[in-house]
């Protein structure tokens, strides 16, 4: 029997003025048994695309990516926000509903050729998502796919990447 994950994801106003609602988390990782089943879904998710690599955007994505990377004995690989990595980095923009902010990931993190899958908590309008893509294939590397527990379809972040396989534990509407 499939576990509704929805149920454990608590909604919290996150900017009331602009109506944004955050999605938190925390019931999922709080459970021992529901976090192993999250991360064994992305998981099969992951070896379904062949991944090599799993990359995990700052911070959540590492909570999220770490685990499955783990579980599939392959390589982890964080993006960072600016200035948090050291040696040199490859750098991607990515625009906000309030603004904008970078991701970093090491020059000699994604080998020419691997085959990567991103997984993060939540995918809204897809920003660190193209920062993540915009990274790997810098780096010689092939997005193959990206998972998150929580989407929100009608931010359109699917849209916005057409030629990005995604799969996702829970679709919130009404984002």
């Amino acid at each position: 029997m499939a576990i509704d994950f929805s149920k454990y994801i608590a909604s919290v106003k996150d900017f009331p003025n602009k109506g944004i609602v955050f999605r938190d988390i925390t019931p999922i990782l709080q459970d021992g048994n529901l976090y192993r089943t999250a991360t064994h879904e992305l998981a099969e998710y992951a070896k379904s695309r062949n991944a090599d690599v799993i990359v995990g955007p700052e911070a959540r994505g590492f909570i999220v990516g770490s685990p499955v990377a783990t579980e599939l004995g392959i390589g982890f690989v964080p993006a960072r926000k600016p200035h948090k990595l050291p040696r040199e980095v490859e750098r991607a923009s990515y625009a906000l509903e309030y603004g904008s902010n970078s991701l970093e990931m090491h020059k000699d993190a994604i080998k020419p050729g691997q085959r990567v899958v991103v997984c993060d908590d939540l995918m809204a309008t897809a920003g660190t998502l193209r920062a993540s893509k915009e990274l790997i294939e810098n780096l010689g590397g092939k997005l193959v796919g990206a998972a998150f527990y929580i989407e929100l379809p009608d931010l359109k972040g699917r849209e916005k990447l057409p030629d990005v396989d995604i799969y996702s534990l829970v679709k919130y509407h009404g984002a």
